[in-house]
């Protein structure tokens, strides 16, 4: 909430790749803010908070610096507002921004006008509250952020845990859960045929545990 996210707009589940269903992604992107207004992976986020960015090294003597963008459109984190830091107590506006390759930018933030102080802003990490972010478009589409604390449970109910964060080690996004009441979390592939429901406003998962999910892949069974 791949955002992440991320990874245009956030990407979802990864579909069964022996049943060609639609892909469902790993990493979850970020959309384009509608309208611009006034190693990110694993790591859980508060749920009003949305990692949206983070600084690089300096760029040059006068205060310029990288930034590498996780929206889809990586223009794009220029339009949000506000953006901050993971307490979202210290705010960053970025005044101008140009295309370097792929997901990364150089950038003026107000206030930095020399090197020095683009340095100490160097693996800054950047967030925008997640209300300002607009809703997916697709219906098998999620953030990162929204998945993070949602309860998972088999399809009969069962508690399997909750979960704790979203991976992504390249190959798709991977849910680490924890189980209930402690122990051992484990890893269960953001997959329909390992995730069949996602329900957000429930709060809740339905999934598959992943030794069954496993055997019924390797038979390809329903």
């Amino acid at each position: 909430m791949p955002f992440p996210v991320i990874p245009g707009g956030p990407k979802g589940r990864e579909g069964d790749p022996g049943a060609g269903a639609s892909t469902r992604t790993g990493r979850v992107p970020f959309p384009p803010l509608r309208g611009a207004g006034d190693d990110t992976t694993g790591t859980a986020m508060p749920s009003d908070l949305i990692l949206v960015g983070v600084f690089g090294a300096p760029h040059g003597v006068r205060g310029e610096l990288r930034l590498k963008s996780y929206t889809s459109d990586p223009m794009a984190i220029a339009g949000y507002a506000p953006l901050t830091d993971a307490a979202g107590k210290r705010r960053f506006v970025i005044e101008a921004a140009r295309p370097v390759k792929d997901d990364m930018l150089v950038v003026r933030v107000a206030g930095i006008a020399d090197r020095d102080a683009a340095a100490a802003l160097t693996n800054q990490r950047l967030h925008v509250p997640r209300a300002v972010l607009p809703p997916s478009e697709e219906e098998d589409e999620f953030y990162h952020a929204d998945l993070v604390g949602l309860r998972v449970e088999t399809a009969g109910g069962t508690p399997l845990g909750t979960v704790a964060a979203v991976l992504d080690y390249g190959a798709g996004d991977i849910l680490e859960v924890k189980p209930p009441g402690g122990g051992t979390a484990f890893l269960l592939p953001f997959t329909k045929a390992a995730v069949p429901v996602v329900d957000i406003a429930g709060g809740r998962l339905v999934a598959e545990p992943p030794a069954e999910t496993e055997a019924r892949e390797e038979t390809g069974g329903p």
